[in-house]
């Protein structure tokens, strides 16, 4: 037995982080999961200030928070674009040819789909004014109206007006000459009303809506 006294290092002069095995949405057990522990042989770490040590550890976990609000945010974008398709599905005007037994089991599994979709519940919370929340409550019923029409070569030519308002840098407004290549005014005072992250997931939403409508003009 060594008759060297034991020497305990505390928990405040070791800390620091350090990965454990978790996946997460893809992520790799480095990216994501981290936790604070104890490491007696970091030599390089003991030799630094406290401060030092905490705000390089506070540095890593400042990046793990951002990674998980950028992995929630995409999750989120996946539950809209699965709530805009059965929109879209409800409002098909293929549906009015179905015989009433044949519609009522479509609208039953259509209600099913969706009820399973609200079990699933994804918040990131994004600081807005008053007149940002007015101005993305605008968007947003501007684009339930597109989903709503029936028509499908009226609402793929709405949609790119919408998204052409996400792209524009002057103040081109709808004219008859070429009405895929103008953007809608109303559409584009709205969209600069809202915060920037709202315009980025408004104008991902409108890509997806955009290519599910050619594709419904196509068959069309």
């Amino acid at each position: 037995m060594s008759s060297e006294p034991e020497v305990k290092q505390t928990q405040f002069e070791t800390m620091e982080v350090d990965t454990v095995s978790c996946d997460f949405a893809g992520s790799s057990s480095q990216d994501w999961s981290v936790i604070p522990k104890i490491d007696e042989t970091n030599i390089e770490l003991l030799n630094k200030p406290p401060i030092e040590r905490f705000i390089g550890i506070l540095d890593q976990l400042d990046s793990k928070v951002e990674k998980l609000r950028k992995d929630a945010l995409m999750l989120q974008e996946k539950k809209d674009f699965l709530a805009m398709s059965m929109d879209l599905l409800r409002n098909n005007e293929y549906l009015t040819g179905l015989n009433e037994n044949e519609y009522e089991e479509i609208d039953c599994y259509v209600q099913r789909i969706s009820g399973r979709l609200a079990t699933v519940e994804l918040s990131v919370f994004t600081i807005r004014d008053r007149a940002q929340e007015d101005s993305l409550h605008s968007v947003n019923s501007l684009i339930d109206e597109i989903i709503s029409r029936s028509d499908p070569v009226v609402s793929r030519l709405r949609c790119q007006q919408f998204l052409n308002a996400c792209n524009t840098t002057d103040t081109t407004t709808y004219t008859e000459l070429d009405p895929t290549m103008c953007s809608d005014k109303m559409f584009e005072n709205a969209l600069l009303g809202c915060t920037l992250d709202d315009q980025k997931t408004i104008k991902k939403r409108l890509q997806a809506l955009l290519d599910y409508l050619a594709k419904q003009t196509v068959v069309h």
